[in-house]
């Protein structure tokens, strides 16, 4: 039996945005994860894709495709060659019938295909259409190529992170879509309020993936504004507050801990039976303690070096200190917490047999969102979605053998 708890689809389960349908041409991580999140909570995610797939598809563990699996879920399969006229043509069709249209061409391509915003709202006017971009869809670098590794670089993000004495450190997954595809949701969600609530017009919401990312680094730049000075790479410290560090137990494994607050401070010096610590000129304030961190580093790490990880937090969390397990993927879907809140749940795969994904995120009391759906198959949907909009019969086995409809 997995640690994990396991869960079955809810192919009828609705949603508090059932009767929202979106259009999403984006390509990728960012517009993946906004779309993820509208479909968990309801929404009907129509996910058009190109003749070799989503590029999304393409990242794959053991030649399964985990991302598309997982971030494509609650969606359904349009495959067109947009390069035709003809699946342009079956696009404007669709698009009265969508409230949101989602889309993450290089500025200007939308345009180039004969679906700019104003040809868009002329067929609905009432439709939220998000650009999602590198760099926005004006200024000097709209035309650069805009993938997240040179954003997360060129936001500030890298410059912070890791040790100073080593080149900046990139980050191991994909920051800046995904901070993008959570303001994306956001963004969605106040472009439908203004239509459905203040009886507003659609509108277009420029998203591109530097301005999301920048928002939750913008301190620094008023920090540099009244200091002149630039925040120093420092690792696993805070500039903050000390203690506030990674420290190495025993057996290998890592604990996070920090004394943000001066009572948490004074709470650990008395814990790990130093409480003289607690007048020492070194550490009696949090500037004291900023100032001394390699001396206060070194006595807390000592202590927790002497100690497993289990028996480390343990230690701490009865003595009400705030630290908790670094963990890795292996360690994390076998907590308790994790899996008594079913943060991760399997689902039925025909590949991996089940399937560990997160659950819906944030969890409604009222409303809660649904995995109603797996991720779809390339072109799943294409009969019953051009159906829809009176495509079928001859017509639609025509466009499939043009190569317009694929999958």
């Amino acid at each position: 039996m997995s640690d994990l708890a396991q869960r079955d689809y809810q192919p009828g389960a609705k949603g508090t945005l059932d009767g929202v349908r979106v259009l999403d041409l984006s390509r990728l991580f960012a517009g993946n994860v906004l779309t993820q999140i509208l479909g968990d909570f309801g929404a009907e995610v129509i996910k058009v894709e190109p003749p070799e797939g989503d590029t999304l598809r393409a990242w794959k563990s053991e030649g399964i495709e985990t991302h598309w699996k997982i971030y494509a879920r609650n969606k359904k399969s349009l495959c067109l060659s947009m390069r035709d006229p003809r699946a342009v043509d079956l696009i404007r069709k669709l698009v009265p019938s969508c409230q949101v249209f989602v889309e993450s061409f290089r500025p200007g391509v939308l345009e180039t295909m004969g679906l700019s915003p104003a040809a868009l709202h002329a067929l609905n006017p009432g439709l939220t259409i998000i650009r999602i971009s590198g760099w926005g869809q004006d200024g000097p670098y709209a035309q650069r190529p805009g993938f997240g590794t040179v954003i997360e670089g060129f936001s500030g993000f890298a410059s912070m992170n890791g040790f100073g004495d080593r080149e900046p450190v990139l980050p191991p997954m994909y920051l800046a879509d995904g901070v993008a595809g959570l303001y994306g949701a956001s963004a969605a969600m106040i472009g439908l309020r203004e239509v459905e609530v203040n009886g507003g017009r659609g509108q277009v919401i420029d998203l591109p993936l530097l301005d999301p990312l920048f928002a939750i680094l913008s301190p620094q730049v008023a920090n540099y504004r009244l200091t002149g000075k630039v925040k120093p790479r420092t690792g696993s410290r805070s500039t903050n507050s000390a203690p506030r560090n990674a420290y190495r137990c025993s057996d290998g494994l890592y604990v996070g801990l920090s004394g943000s607050i001066q009572k948490m401070t004074e709470r650990l010096f008395r814990a790990i039976g130093r409480p003289d610590l607690v007048d020492d000129p070194r550490f009696r304030t949090n500037a004291d303690r900023l100032r001394h961190a390699d001396e206060l580093d070194a006595i807390i790490g000592a202590f927790i070096g002497a100690r497993t990880q289990a028996e480390t937090v343990a230690f701490f969390e009865a003595a009400e200190v705030t630290i908790g397990p670094i963990y890795d993927a292996s360690q994390i879907v076998k907590d308790p917490h994790v899996v008594a809140r079913e943060v991760v749940a399997d689902y039925p795969d025909p590949e991996m047999g089940r399937l560990p994904m997160h659950h819906v995120v944030p969890r409604l009391g009222g409303t809660p969102g649904t995995i109603r759906t797996p991720a779809p198959r390339l072109g799943e949907h294409n009969r019953d979605l051009l159906a829809e909009i009176g495509v079928a019969g001859e017509a639609f086995d025509a466009l499939v053998r043009d190569g317009v409809v694929c999958g």
